[in-house]
């Protein structure tokens, strides 16, 4: 028997399989467009992207494959069960970003305002253990008001179930969340625990209590922007890995960052072909860095010359600047690079950028990124308020990350590396694979002159000229106990390199550790300083 024709009876365009498809096609159709023209227009006068259009730009053209598209809340009360749309305020699936797969979930801010609901919550639980159970990266588009105030301690449940799944992908999976409005109270907490995080300035804002609540108790007036936002976190509190003007820079740098990353915790991250010559010379590098110690220099400019084709990605860039903690290749590999910067604070460590580098290292370590730290680092930063405020719990989570990181180490010091500032940046002592310098390095306790003033105060002090004694004994001391070849004399540097060769090098060494392999002793987990 042939199959019935459209339009005959059993099978007409109402209730038959080709009425039916064309039912859903409408019906999907509806929903891609949003709830109505208003809405999309008043986010779009805001500045802002509808969450499909943010997708769309996020992943890879025509990859995106929603899921749950036709899901409905079933809440009553307050006159929910009088609004029931599609999505609930939530796009979630999964697509590709330069032909890899990603999974993403969208707050669509023109329903509901983007709120969490039970429905919403669990598309995004599903999302996030689709992307656990596929090992692919997750990034969340975040534009939401917070709970679903009429669904109660429904909606306060569903966050848990997010913030434990954040928790636990944690080092599993790339998680990236994107701040593309607003982020209020409980639902900020799920941005912080993922492993990076990027803002829009003017239009999106993070804060635990706005600034109402603020003002209410503390007497304190503030902006929303004043308060948590994109420059404030950027620069100021170091929630914000990154901030940019546009939405579209932002994902395009989203896209990027992802290139980078591998797709889970049992993969390398992607390789690409070499250009840019490994056995490039550097000779740029003996004219950016000054011998004299006490002259800085922009170490921005060094990553630039050493990296392929002068291109990295730096984390947290605004922020204790004094570190430079960035993403790079060198020899077509993907390397993590931590490094002193000299042109602020001589590149001293302090309390942000100890914190800063270890959670980078963690990062590192825990996706098999390489690590290259080059050392240019006068100490810690002294001070009242730096012990107060806790520089040795906090100085201690850098010297932690780097003793428990198992990938390719390699240290390079370029020139000052003292006191325990210089074990903290991944000595040999603490682990490094290979230790090189450069024939201007200075490895020492202290500085010449402060370790003059302290072996020698007698001496000076009964001097008949004690300045010229000073002067003459730190001579000695630098001679005795600072010259560039003094560590490697014992071991403690595997080779002093001219700086020319310094990418070669790098390169080669990378290329011989690639194939590393060192295991931690058994522990369900370290109890790291905090």
């Amino acid at each position: 028997m042939s199959p019935r024709e459209p339009g005959t009876p059993g099978n007409t365009p109402a209730t038959g399989i080709h009425g039916r498809a064309a039912a859903l096609r409408a019906l999907k159709d509806e929903i891609a467009q949003g709830p109505d023209e208003k809405s999309t227009a008043a986010q779009h006068a805001k500045g802002k992207l509808t969450a499909r259009e943010r997708i769309a730009l996020l992943l890879d053209e025509g990859s995106f494959h929603e899921a749950e598209q036709l899901r409905r809340h079933r809440a009553t009360g307050f006159g929910l069960e009088d609004k029931k749309p599609h999505t609930d305020g939530v796009i979630t699936g999964w697509g590709t970003v330069h032909g890899r797969t990603v999974f993403v979930y969208a707050h669509d801010f023109r329903i509901f305002g983007g709120a969490l609901g039970e429905a919403h919550a669990e598309k995004i639980h599903r999302i996030m253990d689709r992307a656990v159970a596929a090992g692919a990266p997750l990034v969340s588009l975040n534009d939401g008001a917070g709970a679903r105030i009429q669904e109660g301690v429904t909606a306060l449940a569903g966050y848990g179930g997010i913030f434990t799944r954040n928790a636990r992908a944690s080092g599993v999976i790339p998680q990236i969340s994107v701040m593309l409005g607003p982020c209020a109270g409980g639902a900020a907490y799920s941005p912080a625990l993922t492993d990076f995080v990027f803002m829009v300035r003017e239009t999106s804002q993070m804060f635990i209590t706005g600034p109402d609540v603020v003002q209410a108790v503390t007497g304190e007036r503030v902006s929303l922007g004043g308060l948590g936002g994109a420059d404030v976190h950027a620069e100021v509190s170091g929630v914000a890995h990154f901030a940019y003007d546009d939405e579209e820079t932002c994902l395009e740098e989203v896209r990027y960052l992802l290139s980078l990353l591998p797709r889970n915790n049992r993969e390398a991250p992607p390789a690409i072909p070499l250009e840019d010559p490994a056995d490039r010379s550097c000779e740029a590098l003996l004219d950016l860095v000054p011998a004299d110690g006490n002259r800085p220099y922009d170490m921005r400019r060094v990553v630039e010359e050493l990296v392929d084709d002068g291109e990295f990605l730096e984390i947290h860039e605004r922020w204790a600047a004094n570190v430079i903690c960035a993403l790079a290749r060198l020899g077509g590999q993907v390397v993590g690079i931590v490094a002193n910067q000299p042109l602020v604070q001589a590149g001293v460590l302090d309390i942000d950028a100890s914190e800063k580098a270890a959670r980078f290292v963690q990062m590192c370590d825990a996706f098999n990124i390489p690590l290259v730290t080059l050392v240019d680092v006068p100490g810690f930063l002294p001070g009242v308020a730096q012990e107060h405020n806790g520089i040795i719990r906090r100085g201690a989570k850098l010297l932690y990350a780097y003793c428990n990181a198992t990938v390719p180490r390699i240290s390079l010091i370029l020139r000052k590396a003292y006191g325990g500032a210089y074990i903290v940046m991944d000595s040999r002592s603490v682990g490094a694979d290979l230790s090189y310098a450069w024939p201007t390095n200075e490895i020492a306790v202290m500085g010449a002159e402060g370790a003059a003033n302290v072996i020698f105060r007698r001496r000076i002090k009964a001097a008949d000229d004690p300045d010229a004694t000073r002067r003459q004994l730190v001579k000695e001391y630098q001679a005795e106990l600072m010259h560039p070849y003094y560590a490697a004399e014992r071991g403690l540097l595997d080779d002093v390199l001219d700086p020319a060769d310094t990418r070669r090098v790098l390169v080669e060494s990378l290329r011989m550790l690639r194939t590393k392999h060192a295991d931690l002793a058994a522990r369900k987990h370290g109890n790291p300083p905090q």
